[in-house]
């Protein structure tokens, strides 16, 4: 099957498509940031030759940050991308609307190929309220383009129809990463949201682009391998068949081994997205995060390790 779909399409969402990595928080025993892991995080990202690199979503941990944190972690990340050329978007993300504007104008200054944001979360908004929102965001973001972080998780979920109406004032907003479904969810992405970004959950990543709604994905089979989730990005530009059947074994791996984490043992995505990381063992960052969330211990990684070089070789192979 060949690919015609936004993956191998440019639109106005630039450089930012394929596969987007997301910086990952090394945490010290005392809560810290370890900045020297961190560094080396990034120099790796850039080394495995992602499409592009993405801080603060909920696997960085935004939700956990004092502003100077924010601050040492987007000037650190706009810095090595600059000098190496690597794309960029800032996650500026904050259930508060006023801080999430704060950090809008903060990473405006370091000038990323985007920010991200998400809509105000304390109390569910309208779709008035939404694009309001957008609006501002847009101001103080400046000549930067905004991606729509709007996950399944938020407090109200819009469809795509509903999505399309509220970014449709806002040409800034250039992107939308959410959740997907059905065929039916598809075939309205399709129709509603064919002039913007459309960003599917990673391991689904094959399927956008099959369906010719994706542009790329923010994605967790990066966390698990850059490379190897590259590769495969790389691959459905022209073919998505072999792709597609890689997708299936990438989603019985998460099925079987890392969402019971979550389902049966109550760890966040946060978590999960830390455990896939050690699992995949390309940088330092380990399973901790910060307190008072809960983290996986090391000790559980063994057996995955093993699961993901048996099940998913493609994702590891040099």
């Amino acid at each position: 099957m060949t690919a015609d779909n936004k993956l191998t399409r440019t639109g106005r969402w630039g450089r930012v498509r394929g596969n987007w990595a997301t910086l990952l928080l090394p945490i010290d025993d005392d809560d810290g940031i370890d900045r020297e892991r961190l560094t080396e995080e990034i120099d790796l990202l850039i080394a495995a030759g992602v499409d592009g690199i993405y801080s603060n979503g909920t696997a960085g941990e935004f939700h956990n940050q004092t502003a100077d944190e924010f601050e040492t972690i987007q000037d650190l990340l706009a810095g090595r991308c600059k000098t190496a050329g690597m794309p960029f978007a800032i996650g500026a993300c904050d259930a508060n609307p006023r801080h999430s504007l704060e950090l809008v104008a903060a990473a405006r200054r370091l000038a990323p190929d985007a920010i991200q944001v998400i809509l105000p979360d304390w109390w569910p908004v309208t779709a008035e309220e939404a694009t309001d929102f957008l609006h501002m965001a847009a101001e103080a973001a400046g000549p930067i383009p905004l991606v729509l972080y709007h996950p399944p998780h938020a407090k109200r979920v819009f469809q795509p129809k509903a999505l399309a109406q509220i970014i449709a004032p806002v040409p800034s907003v250039i992107g939308i990463k959410m959740g997907d479904g059905d065929t039916g969810w598809y075939e309205e992405a399709r129709n509603a949201l064919s002039d913007v970004g459309v960003y599917v959950p990673g391991h689904h990543l094959a399927t956008g682009v099959a369906e010719g709604v994706a542009a790329g994905a923010f994605s967790n089979v990066a966390c698990l391998s850059p490379q190897g989730a590259q590769r495969w990005t790389d691959s459905m530009r022209t073919d998505t068949g072999p792709a597609l059947e890689l997708e299936a074994r990438i989603r019985a791996f998460l099925d079987n081994h890392v969402r019971p984490f979550g389902a049966n043992e109550g760890y966040s995505n946060a978590a999960l997205d830390k455990l896939l990381a050690t699992v995949g063992d390309w940088a330092r960052i380990g399973t901790r995060l910060r307190r008072p969330y809960r983290w996986i211990s090391e000790e559980r990684v063994p057996p995955l390790y093993a699961a993901a070089r048996r099940e998913l070789p493609e994702l590891f192979s040099q």
